[in-house]
This record gives C-alpha cells, sequence and structure tokens, in this order.
C-alpha cells in the first residue's frame, strides 16, 4: 500500500490541487458505472451461474479489445470463436459483425472482468490520477489517457499475432493507468511515498516515488516472460513507458518538477 506525499501548501502545484480532478473522477465513474449495468455487476437481467459466466464472456468479446480483430481490421467469424474454451458448459460465443475493432481499444477501457479487477486499477487512478491532472490540465490528462490505453492495446495485440492469446478479449484500463503511473514518475521525480511492506508486517517506511514505481515496472516487465495467470503484463509495460514519455511530451512550458499535489492511498 502506497500514501503519496501533498505539495507544500502555496506552491504552483498545490494551488492547482484545489481545483477538482474532473477527468479523473470522471474516468472513475464511467468505469464503475459500466460494471454496474454489464453482467459482472449486481445487474440481474443476466441470471446467474453458467448463464451469468457465459454472459461475461460474450460481453467481453462484444465489447473488449481481441488483438487478432485489431491487426485484421474485422471482428472474428464464429469458427474462430468457436475455438475458445467456453466459460460454461454450453456456452456459443455469437459472432458479432456490427463489432468495430478500432472502437473497441476504447470500449474494452471501461470493461473489467470483475469487482477486484476494477477496484484495483481505480484505486491506482484515484491515488495518482489527480496529481498528474493537476500537473497537465484536464484536457491534456484526459487525451492522454484514453491515447496511451490505445496505444499500450495495440502494441500487446501486435506481439501476440500468431498466438492463441491472439483470439481472446483484452479488457480494463490497465495500461492506460500505468501510463499514469508513468507520468507520476516524470513528473514527481522527488516525491516520497509511504508504503506499508508485507514483508516488516506491514510497517509503514517512506521511499521515493522513483523506488516504489520503479519497482512496480521491474516486477510487471518481470511478468511479461513468467506470466502465465492470465494478465496482460505487456500492457502494462507498454502504458509506463508511454506515459513516461507523454508526461516529458506534454508537460507545460516553464513547469517545474516537484512534489505531488495531492495525497492519497494505492494498494
Amino acid at each position: 500500500m502506497v500514501l503519496s506525499v501533498p505539495a507544500r501548501a502555496g506552491s504552483p502545484a498545490a494551488e492547482r490541487a484545489a481545483r477538482t480532478p474532473v477527468a479523473t473522477y470522471l474516468l472513475i465513474a464511467l468505469a464503475a458505472l459500466v460494471m454496474l449495468l454489464g453482467p459482472s455487476g449486481p445487474n440481474p437481467l443476466y441470471g446467474s451461474g453458467d448463464a451469468r459466466a457465459c454472459a461475461e464472456q460474450r460481453y467481453e468479446h462484444r465489447w473488449g479489445a481481441v488483438p487478432a480483430e485489431l491487426l485484421g481490421g474485422r471482428p472474428l467469424t464464429a469458427a474462430q470463436l468457436s475455438a475458445l474454451p467456453p466459460a460454461a458448459p454450453g456456452c456459443v460465443l455469437p459472432a458479432t459483425p456490427g463489432k468495430s475493432p478500432e472502437l473497441s481499444v476504447l470500449t474494452a477501457l471501461f470493461v473489467h472482468a470483475g469487482w477486484l479487477h476494477l477496484i484495483g486499477n481505480l484505486l491506482f487512478l484515484y491515488v495518482f490520477g489527480p496529481a498528474v491532472e493537476a500537473r497537465l490540465g484536464r484536457v491534456r490528462f484526459l487525451v492522454g489517457y484514453l491515447a496511451i490505453g490505445c496505444l499500450a492495446t495495440y502494441g500487446y495485440a501486435l506481439a501476440e499475432s500468431g498466438t492463441p492469446d491472439a483470439v481472446r478479449a483484452l479488457v480494463g484500463a490497465s495500461g492506460a493507468i500505468a501510463g499514469v503511473l508513468g507520468a507520476f514518475l516524470r513528473l514527481y521525480p522527488r516525491a516520497r511515498v509511504t508504503a506499508l511492506v508485507p514483508l516488516l508486517l506491514f510497517l509503514p517506511l517512506r521511499f521515493p516515488a522513483w523506488l516504489v514505481l520503479g519497482l512496480w515496472f521491474v516486477l510487471q516487465s518481470w511478468s511479461v516472460t513468467s506470466g502465465g495467470d492470465g494478465v496482460a503484463y505487456l500492457v502494462h509495460v507498454i502504458g509506463f513507458v508511454t506515459g513516461w514519455l507523454f508526461a516529458w511530451a506534454a508537460r507545460p512550458a516553464g513547469d517545474t518538477l516537484g512534489a505531488p499535489s495531492r495525497t492519497g492511498v494505492a494498494q
């Protein structure tokens, strides 16, 4: 768990922090709304048990980003979908001829595979998003968030081309949020964070942000080759690097790097 440190009172960052992080809250609200209305949420229209599991798989393939679709420019056929393991006995994935692969890279950012997936992502966004938005501005932050998420998804699609995972749907805002972390590290290199270390009985210790986020990046990079748990770690790596570069290029002229402008908690 990580606790970011607020900016000094009266500093330019602190003054900008007084503005409500509208873009960050909007992204959080949209992702939460999609979860509530979709089959992974409490919506009773999707039934329960195997019926809901099947509905979740269909929903993810309808609105998620599928690498083979992105690279081929067209939705998967019924024959291609039939090769996927069903989420429940008798579950059949129908073809989606009206699906736009190009649009799916955006819709996939707001679809999550369960509450843990959603909460984990949104907690990071809630903590680090406002500080990055305060420094870059609402429009730059929102455009950068969506663009980084799309670039990370396409990068993953290229890497998975020709593999079995090329026909599996990718959902979640992890790539875009990894971009927020990369941008935070670029904009606030001297920030210090308080981390609860599990190996030390959750003793709170203060570390430089570059160390905490740097270790997170190293772990994600290592997991790219040693993964296998269904998490698209490559999306995290691409998003983080792209976010760092975006913050470097988009930071307003004359803006100095400093302490973060908001206090928050992230796991």
